[in-house]
């Protein structure tokens, strides 16, 4: 048994939507296994089979919920085929999903221990759909998991798992390679790289980032509130989520200049911390 599972909450994010009966069969599972859970649903409005946008809600949330907490993470177009079901130990939690990169933004936030491939059929349904592994694979391994299994004894570890690129920002001679994850409800442009990557090259609130993405290049001043420029103007900003994004106060970006998720965006320090941006929207 495991003795760093301290409070029986799992969360549930997916891009089942809420018409269909999915997420009530999970839910089902699970308080069938472990009916002192506390189930709190992040989001079931992901965009169809977007690994990267259930990357970035997961990541988001994920951090703000109490040590010992199990995620269940189902965006998976690779359902049925050779794609393993895994369960990932953090500093803080759990992750459990496909192998598919889904988990592992988060998970990396917090400090991966162990990856394990779930193999071991006593922690399945008796029957395991080709079509569900979210109720038949995934709901009853984060049930057993809030009850405090060891996660080893879910099946063998595993060290080939995936990790996508937009997993980790490379820096490459001073520059953070990155590319954006997700534009919100506001057209904010927000990367992969975070306050911590961009300390790495020294940057701070107010120094000017140099940015490239599409066909596009600006020297933006890094700002600390959306407002501190005026309405129409393109800024830097360290949004809620700890990502670097690149907005437009009280104006869609990402319609602005075209931009969509999986886009590259690089980013550098400008040689000079007090210039002017280049360009201004």
């Amino acid at each position: 048994m495991n003795e760093a599972v301290l409070v029986a909450v799992i969360t549930l994010l997916s891009d089942f939507g809420l018409k269909d009966p999915y997420v009530a069969e999970m839910k089902a599972v699970i308080l069938s296994i472990c009916p002192e859970a506390c189930i709190v649903d992040i989001s079931h409005d992901i965009e169809k089979f977007d690994i990267r946008m259930g990357a970035f809600v997961l990541a988001s949330a994920a951090q703000y919920f109490p040590k010992g907490t199990v995620h269940v993470a189902v965006v998976d177009p690779g359902v049925g085929t050779k794609r393993r079901p895994v369960v990932v130990e953090t500093e803080r939690g759990f992750y459990v999903g496909p192998d598919n990169g889904l988990l592992m933004l988060s998970a990396r936030r917090e400090g991966i221990r162990h990856v394990y491939n779930i193999s071991n059929p006593q922690y399945m349904r008796p029957r395991v759909s080709r079509t569900f592994h979210g109720r038949d694979i995934f709901a009853p391994a984060a049930a057993h998991l809030a009850k405090g299994h060891s996660p080893s004894e879910f099946g063998t570890e595993i060290h080939d798992y995936a990790l996508p690129k937009f997993a980790h920002p490379k820096l490459r001679k001073g520059e953070f390679l990155g590319e954006v994850l997700f534009t919100d409800g506001f057209g904010n442009m927000v990367t992969n790289i975070s306050m911590r990557d961009l300390e790495k090259m020294g940057v701070c609130e107010g120094c000017l980032l140099h940015v490239k993405f599409k066909d596009k290049v600006l020297d933006l001043k890094l700002y600390s509130a959306y407002g501190a420029v005026p309405a129409g103007r393109v800024l830097a900003i360290i949004g809620s989520s700890d990502f670097l994004e690149i907005s437009v106060n009280q104006a869609n970006a990402s319609q602005i200049f075209g931009v969509k998720t999986g886009d590259s965006v690089d980013i550098s320090l400008h040689s000079s911390s007090n210039g002017s941006e280049r360009r201004s929207i």
